[in-house]
């Protein structure tokens, strides 16, 4: 067998390296983890328990930021994710002040996917083929990233949304949502993944009533937002205020003839 590892890289029990997997000096790697052939751990890399990195995948490559001046900073994957073949996760610079680059626990990144400097990926997320990631990007727990779709730098991307292949997202796409088309819209509520998770028809409701007031009500956001809070108050509808009053580049818009239940 023929692989690089270097011996003061912390292995930890059961961990497989299959032939021509390079590990450099500064990696950690959890137990139960596999790693594939010509995989490549580079300094910086944290790799969970019972993770599985495929052949290819590069971990905690340097920032493709000019702003990076060979700081220490990190690439972290959660335990029991998936990196699949040719994915690439840089890790963190000094100069968004976060200095890591994570990638959650239960996570899958499908092939080609790249995930640029100080992002943070949820847990239970599922970034489909060839989807792109730019710098400072948040997604949130159990959201959904269709294949080939393309994210602006410091978007974000809410929790249990769901947004189509092909995507071009330059606006936070808010908690439980649908997104798609092209500019990229509201297209309803994430019912069924929901449902799949275990809401209950009474929370799905509560999230249809903030959308119907933000979507369909003709309000400006700043308005929209006043109107929600008259709301009886709930983890969902707090939630999706939060979203909205943190967002900086603003959140996706309804379709020109309004938001539609979309099916992606």
């Amino acid at each position: 067998m023929i692989n690089n590892v270097h011996p003061e890289a912390k292995i930890g029990a059961n961990v497989v390296i299959e032939p021509f997997a390079t590990v450099h000096k500064d990696v950690v790697v959890g137990d139960g983890t596999w790693i594939g052939a010509n995989a490549v751990l580079m300094n910086g890399t944290r790799i969970g328990k019972n993770c599985k990195i495929y052949p290819g995948s590069v971990i905690a490559g340097e920032p493709q930021d000019l702003k990076f001046k060979g700081e220490f900073s990190t690439a972290e994957i959660g335990d029991n994710t998936t990196i699949r073949e040719y994915v690439t996760v840089n890790r963190g610079t000094a100069a968004s002040g976060k200095l890591r680059t994570v990638v959650g626990s239960n996570t899958l990144v499908m092939s080609y996917v790249h995930i640029a400097h100080d992002c943070r990926i949820g847990s239970n997320v599922i970034l489909a083929g060839y989807v792109g990631l730019a710098g400072e990007l948040e997604v949130g727990d159990w959201a959904i990233i269709g294949g080939g779709a393309l994210a602006h730098q410091f978007v974000r991307i809410g929790e249990h949304a769901m947004i189509s292949g092909g995507s071009r997202i330059g606006k936070d796409v808010p908690p439980y949502a649908i997104a798609g088309h092209e500019p990229l819209v509201y297209g309803g509520v994430n019912v069924i993944g929901l449902r799949r998770r275990g809401y209950t028809a009474a929370q799905v409701e509560k999230i249809h009533d903030v959308y119907r007031i933000l979507y369909q009500s003709k309000l400006n956001v700043t308005q929209a937002c006043e109107e929600i809070d008259k709301l009886p108050a709930g983890e969902e509808r707090d939630a999706i205020l939060s979203f909205i009053r943190g967002s900086k580049r603003g959140i996706i818009r309804a379709s020109v003839s309004g938001a539609v239940e979309m099916v992606l």
